[in-house]
Parts: structure tokens; C-alpha cells; sequence
């Protein structure tokens, strides 16, 4: 790489040269005064003497790389013998007679063609023949022309992985901590001491307050990674519980409080049992360790004896279910738990019963019945017939479930502070931030006031973008912020060394090495990117290149911000974003009348490979390639995201209404940025309805609505929506319910389903697990758009979604189809 680029002008008589070093960098400019083009010019001029003297100089023990080195060699020995300066000739490297040899067939190999052709750029700018033919110009094209070539030529060089080898970049992202990814320790070691620090100061103070952290981190800095590790290292001692962003501003408490059951139910790597399960027989067998009129009486010795050493042999030695020791057992278990509860904190409100049905999930060895206590646990209205089987009476329809579930997770924490402290983790947050999510912002912050404050023994730590913490300040109360900042981790880039250790233990967990696999030019675009999500991306792309001979990633624009690019670069993004948006309004332009159809579509679109300026260019030489298109972005995610919602489908989750209709109104309210379309949820006097909203577009006017209750809850709820559907014929109703709800019993419930499906403006629908991934993979996409986790612009992501979708009804329906069809 110790070379230099010259170029000259002029023929025969020297004009102008310049010099550029290998990094290209401009060494050398003159602009030679004898010659008569320069009579009047106001550049500064050199005598021609001294410019040979200095390119002699320069070129000492240099390769010179010229751009059909023939002309420039004639130009400067003849300037040479001009100047009476003796020519001891150059080692000259022709970008011409290279590209010949290892570039395939072109019409053209000058300067101009090849570099329009390759789409080489300097300074962000593609080249202009108006600006040709000075010496400057052209010898920064032939610089990055001879890179191009290096890169080619060390490409073909490196041995090419089996066409079969998974990449091992392609899983960037961890969506929750119960995941398990490659995980280097050395990257944000000392904020992974600091997390662990702060649980032990929890774990030290003797009120059993719970404190408060922030992870500030970019998107893809790996906030969610780094709680993956806390996970993978102290899920056999403390209970995490993983929260993604609430989404109704009525139900913040009672949507964490589900996504704590949920993670609760995640089992633990190790141990045959769930994380609630380890909780429970470690908090329970020492509150009756604790206890006199257990450890002085030969039976509570003898029970303890049997769960000392084994805190979970508590559930499998309470003898066979439905027996009378193992009922016996359990009555002298949950008899004293609840009396030290008693003495301790309260025997009245919800406490106390949420406590009885813990004691009933232990009991239980049968799945479904341990199903039926957790649903219970969630506030879920059973049939009776269920209740009764498991011993639990059902809630009161009318209470507050947001009141229920503080009272709830205060109950863990209390229990946690007989084993280790909890980790309540808040992620996916950052779509709060958005001015339609004000409110539920505001909600979120009293509700993380209120667990700080009632419940103990616990860690909370929120994940966020420093500028979303910035605007997060201005909304919370000032005692939250002030609790919940006790510990401030912030993630700053790791360093090039980290990161390379990072891709090379990746490449060695499929058989390869990082370093044979790019180029030294690709290794650099690679650890040029600005996060750690963005280097492994970048990464996945250049291995897909590889293996599969495919146009790898433009190798600066990924890693230079949008602001900071040239004017002309994002001209560039500009034309490519409206080519794409032509490509998706002409299906709707063709259907339009021939007067009413736009007079002109053309878009500049971005040099390519298929267009006549590049005939021959094959894609592995396209090395400034466009980035991959929106389409093709949302087209991967979606393929990618439906496989893991499909895996998901059978996880334990607690399906709430509220929850349901905020993704819902989320949906509706990115598509407000595609179509006219307006939301809101109708009313019925005083009388409860099934969590609904009607949307009204251009076409047509629809209620959607979701009712996951069972038993008399159910039964009350659609027969008022029912004399809804009655009022309102010229609205059509949609009637959601999940398809692993509990099948309905009741009589009149079932009745009121079928009159539902007998109107002529009504339906009652069974979410199967299609429609229940779509919808879910929907939400989830717009909602990483607003995360920054799908790097693509909603606005350009919400045609495509209609369009991937089209077989989806609720896609159907905002595009104009008929809801009932």
C-alpha cells in the first residue's frame, strides 16, 4: 500500500499535475508557468524545473498509480527533457491495463465510464464529467478506482465459507432476556459490576427499600443484551421480571403486573421448575423455618426436614395429589404462612387472597391446574366449574384491577425479601416518547412511583435512550427521578479491539475466522458502524456478499449520520426513497382514469448493475452498492419475526383486553400517517362493554373489539355489545377472542355468541394462531419502527405492511375490503 496517485494534464506539453498519497490525501499540486494556458492565470504558477525536481522526490521508492499510465509517462518525460532534468523513470501501476485484467469486459475503460459504472465516490460525490480533465479530480477518482481493484482482487483471494454455512452475524437483536446469544464479558464489564452492585446495596439495606437504574444506551448498544447477562448469571438465586413498554393508559399497573406472571413462568436454565416455583419454595420454607410453633413441634420438624437442604423437595415430597397426607400437608403449610402474613402485614385486602392462591400454585402438581391458579392470579374471571375445581372463589368483576395488581407484585416483593431481591426491568420504552403516548407516559411514571414506594427488595431498571431519559425527566415526578437514578449505567460504544473479539468469537462458533473471512476494507466498513447492532449487521451483510456473490453494503454511508452526510449523498437517499414510493403508488396511479393519472413518475434513481451505464458489472463487484431497499427490510423482518411469534404461540401469557386494544389503537394510530382514518371507542351509557374502538376510514366504518373474559364477566359484556351491534346496523362489528382462552360453558354466554353471529352487522371470532401472529406481528413491527430496532421510516413501512399482510382481514379492511366478506 506505499504508493502514490498521479495525474497530469496537458499533452504534449505538461499543464497541471497533482499527487495524492495512499490514504488519498493531496501530497502535491502545480500548475507549471511557462505554459502558455497560463498567461493570465490567477492560480499560483511553478516553473516547470522545479516540478519535476519535486515529483522525483515524491516518487522515490514509490509505486505510482496513474490511470492509463502510457499518456501520463510520455507527458512527464518529455517535461523532464524540456526541463533538462535527466528521467530515471517510475514504477508505475496502470488502473487501466488493471481493470482490463481483473475487472470483466466494459465498453469503455476511461476514468469517467469505469467510475459511473462502479458508482465510485469522493467526498460523497459521484463523478462529474463537467468537473473532469483536472488533475486534482481526476487522480482522486483513479485513487478510489485502484481501491476498488484491491478490494476485488482481495476478495477473490479469500477462501469462500460452504454456500451452506449459517451466517454468524445474522441474530443482532435480543428481544428478551430469557434468550440465549453469544455473549462476549469483556464488553461492558464494569457496567455489568455496577447492575450487580446495585442489587447488592438492595440486598444490604436493612429497610428493604428497592432502588432504581437507568441503562442509557443507543439503539443497538445491547441494553437488552446486558440484561440477558444478568439473567444467564443469577436467575438460580433472583427473580427477574422482563416488562415491555405498557401500551393503555389505564392499565399500566395491571399490564406489568402480567408481564411479571409471564416471566415468572419462564423456567430456569439448571432446575426442573419455574422461576415463581423457586421463589415460592425458597420464600415459604423460610417463613416456616422462622416459625416457633413450627420448629417445636415434631411434625414441623419433620416437615422442614424433608425441605431443608432441597428447598424445592417441597414440591414433590408433599405425597401424591388429591391424597389426604398431601392435603393435610398443605393445609398445615398454608396455615401458618398465612398467620406469619397475618402478624407481619395485613389479613385484609387483596393481599392476603393473592397469597391463598400462590399457596394453591404450589399445591399443584397438575398443569392444567396450575394454569387455572395463574390465570386467577392474573384477575381472570374463570367459568365456575373451574373455580371451584381448584378451591378459589372468583373476583369481584367491579374491582380495580389496577389496585389488585400493586397489591399483587408488593406481595412478590414481600416474599422476595425471605430469599433474593427481585429485577423488575422496563424495556421497549422508547415509544412513549411520542406525542400521541403522553398520556400513557404520565401513567407510567406514577405507576413506577407507586412500586418504588410499596414495593421492597427490588431492583427497577429502566432501558432507554439518553435523550428519551432526558424527556422522560420533564414528565415524571421529581421523587422518581430521584429514586429511580440512584444508578446511572450509561453504554458508550466499545472498542475496536472489543468488537473485533466480538465478531471472531461469533465466526469461531460456525467453524470460521473472522479475519480470513472480508477484506481489510470490509473489516473497516464493519467496525466503523456506530453500534454494536449496526457492526454485526453490517457484518451479516458483507458474510451474505460472501457467500452468496450478492452486491455487499455501501461501505460509509451506514456509519456516517444522515445530517453529516454531503449534500449529494442525501439527494441520493432522497431519489431512492421516492423510487421506491413511485414503485408503490403505481398500482393506484394505474387504476385512476387516463386524465387524472399523474403526467410524470420519473425519478433519478440510483445507478444499478441492470442499467445500461453498468452493462456487464456483475453484483460481487457493485461494492458501492445502494442500501438494501425498504421493501427488502421489512420483507426480512417479518419473515424473521413471524418465526419467533410462532415459536411463542405456546409460551405461558396472560392475555389482557386493555392490552389488546392499546396495539390496536397503536396500529391505528401509525396508520393515520397513511390514510385518512379516525379512532375512537363508542359508548353505552353506564353499561360495561367488551375493550373495543371504532375506526372509520374512507371507505368504510368498523368496531373491532376484545372480550377474553369467561364466566359471568363474559356474559354480561356481550350481551351489551350486542345491543350495540342492534343500535348501529350501518357499523360492522368484530368480536375478537383468543384462541387459548378457556373454552366457554355457559349457557346464556354462548347464546349471546350465537345471536352475535346471526346479525347482519355482527361476528364473533376465535383468534386462531394465524390471526393472533398477525396481529401480534403487526403491533410489533410498527412499534420496533418507533424503537429504532427496524431501522426503515414508518411512513415507507406502512404500504409495504399492506401489502405483506394483504391476507390478514384487519389489513383487508384498511384497505377498503369489505369487513364481513
Amino acid at each position: 500500500m506505499d504508493f502514490i496517485v498521479i495525474d497530469t494534464e496537458g499533452s504534449p506539453a505538461l499543464r497541471e499535475l497533482a499527487v495524492l498519497d495512499s490514504q488519498g490525501q493531496l501530497l502535491y499540486e502545480a500548475f507549471v508557468a511557462e505554459h502558455p494556458a497560463h498567461a493570465h492565470s490567477y492560480r499560483p504558477l511553478k516553473p516547470l524545473r522545479a516540478i519535476v525536481q519535486d515529483i522525483t522526490r515524491l516518487a522515490r521508492d514509490k509505486s505510482v498509480v496513474c490511470h492509463y499510465a502510457q499518456h501520463d509517462l510520455e507527458v512527464l518525460q518529455g517535461s523532464f527533457r524540456q526541463a533538462h532534468v535527466p528521467w530515471t523513470g517510475f514504477k508505475t501501476l496502470c488502473t487501466w491495463a488493471l481493470a482490463k485484467q481483473h475487472l470483466p469486459p466494459f465498453e469503455s475503460y476511461s476514468l469517467a465510464h469505469l467510475s459511473q459504472c462502479l458508482q465510485l465516490q469522493v467526498n460523497g460525490k459521484r463523478f462529474n464529467a463537467e468537473q473532469a480533465h483536472t488533475a486534482h479530480y481526476d487522480a482522486a477518482f483513479t485513487h478510489q478506482l485502484y481501491l476498488t481493484i484491491l478490494e476485488h482482487q482481495q476478495r477473490r483471494a479469500l477462501p469462500t465459507p460452504p454456500p451452506h454455512t449459517p451466517n454468524p452475524y445474522s441474530s443482532s437483536r435480543v428481544d428478551n432476556p430469557f434468550q440465549d446469544h453469544l455473549d462476549l464479558q469483556a464488553v461492558y464489564r464494569a457496567e455489568f459490576a455496577l447492575l450487580k452492585a446495585a442489587l447488592g446495596d438492595v440486598k444490604a439495606d436493612p429497610n428493604q427499600q428497592s432502588k432504581g437504574a437507568v441503562i442509557l444506551g443507543a439503539a443497538g448498544s445491547g441494553k437488552t443484551h446486558l440484561i440477558m447477562r444478568l439473567a444467564k448469571e443469577l436467575l438460580r438465586t433472583n427473580r427477574l421480571l422482563f416488562i415491555r413498554q405498557p401500551n393503555n393508559e389505564t392499565a399500566v399497573m395491571h399490564h406489568t403486573y402480567s408481564r411479571i406472571l409471564e416471566s415468572l413462568a419462564e423456567p430456569v436454565v439448571g432446575s426442573d421448575r419455574t422461576q415463581l416455583e423457586l421463589l415460592l419454595a425458597n420464600s415459604f420454607v423460610n417463613i416456616l423455618s422462622s416459625l416457633e410453633q413450627v420448629m417445636g413441634t415434631q411434625k414441623g420438624r419433620e416437615i422442614l426436614a424433608a425441605f431443608q437442604e432441597n428447598s424445592l423437595q417441597l414440591y414433590s415430597r408433599s405425597g401424591t395429589e388429591e391424597t389426604q397426607r398431601h392435603r393435610a400437608r398443605w393445609e398445615y403449610i398454608e396455615r401458618h404462612i398465612t398467620e406469619w402474613w397475618g402478624r407481619h402485614y395485613t389479613a385484609a385486602g387483596y393481599a392476603a387472597t393473592i397469597l391463598k392462591g400462590i399457596i394453591k400454585f404450589c399445591s399443584y402438581s397438575d398443569p392444567h391446574k396450575k394454569d387455572l391458579v395463574r390465570r386467577w392470579l392474573a384477575a381472570s374471571e374463570l367459568e365456575p366449574a373451574a373455580a371451584e375445581s381448584i378451591g378459589l372463589e372468583n373476583w369481584q368483576e367491579d374491582m380495580s384491577r389496577e389496585e389488585f395488581a400493586l397489591a399483587a407484585i408488593t406481595v412478590f416483593g414481600r416474599l422476595s425479601t425471605l430469599d433474593e431481591p427481585l429485577i423488575i426491568v422496563f424495556d421497549q420504552l422508547e415509544s412513549l416518547g411520542l406525542p400521541h403516548n403522553a398520556p400513557i407516559l404520565r401513567s407510567f411514571g406514577a405507576a413506577v412511583k407507586e412500586l418504588l414506594t410499596h414495593v421492597p427488595h427490588s431492583l427497577i431498571i429502566l432501558n432507554l435512550f439518553p435523550e428519551r431519559w432526558e424527556q422522560f425527566q420533564s414528565y415524571f415526578d421529581g421523587s422518581v427521578v430521584h429514586r429511580v437514578s440512584d444508578y446511572i449505567v450509561p453504554l458508550e460504544r466499545p472498542s475496536a479491539a472489543q468488537l473485533e473479539e466480538l465478531l471472531s468469537l461469533r465466526a469461531q462458533a460456525v467453524g470460521l475466522e473472522w479475519q480470513t473471512l472480508f477484506t481489510p476494507s470490509a473489516r473497516a466498513s464493519i467496525l466503523s458502524q456506530p453500534s454494536i447492532r449496526a457492526v454485526l449487521k453490517q457484518a451479516g451483510a458483507y458474510f451474505h456478499a460472501r457467500v452468496h456473490n450478492t452486491p455487499p453494503p455501501r461501505p460509509t454511508d451506514a456509519a456516517t449520520p444522515l445530517a453529516e452526510r454531503s449534500v449529494t449523498a442525501r439527494l441520493q437517499q432522497l431519489e431512492q426513497v421516492m423510487a421506491q414510493m413511485v414503485s408503490l403508488l403505481q398500482p393506484y396511479w394505474s387504476s385512476l382514469p387516463s386524465g387524472e393519472r399523474p403526467s410524470s413518475h420519473a425519478v433519478v434513481a440510483p445507478l444499478s448493475p441492470s442499467s445500461p451505464d453498468a452493462e456487464g458489472l456483475p453484483p460481487d463487484l457493485d461494492t458501492t452498492s445502494a442500501p438494501v431497499s425498504v421493501a427488502a427490510v421489512v420483507t426480512d423482518y417479518l419473515s424473521q419475526k413471524r418465526l419467533v411469534l410462532a415459536a411463542d404461540y405456546t409460551r405461558p401469557t396472560i392475555i389482557q383486553d386493555a392490552n389488546e386494544i392499546g396495539k390496536l389503537a397503536a396500529i391505528a394510530a401509525a396508520f393515520q400517517l397513511h390514510q385518512a382514518l379516525e379512532f375512537e371507542p363508542l359508548s353505552f351509557g353506564r353499561s360495561r362493554l367488551p375493550e373495543h374502538l371504532r375506526i372509520r376510514t374512507a371507505q368504510q366504518e368498523f368496531v373491532i373489539g376484545f372480550l377474553n373474559a369467561s364466566g359471568n364477566t363474559f356474559t354480561a359484556r356481550i350481551k351489551n355489545f350486542n345491543q350495540l351491534v342492534a343500535l348501529h346496523p350501518e357499523i360492522k362489528f368484530t368480536l375478537l377472542r383468543d384462541g387459548r382462552e378457556p373454552q366457554l360453558t355457559g349457557a346464556v354466554g354462548l347464546a349471546e355468541i350465537e345471536k352475535l353471529q346471526h346479525s347482519p352487522n355482527g361476528q364473533f371470532q376465535v383468534m386462531a394462531p394465524d390471526d393472533r401472529i398477525s396481529f401480534d406481528l403487526l403491533y410489533n413491527c410498527i412499534l420496533d419502527i418507533q424503537e429504532r430496532d427496524l431501522e426503515v421510516e414508518l411512513t415507507l413501512a406502512l404500504p409495504l405492511l399492506l401489502d405483506s399482510l394483504s391476507d390478514y382481514w384487519l389489513m383487508a379492511a384498511l384497505r377498503g375490503q369489505p369487513l364481513h366478506a
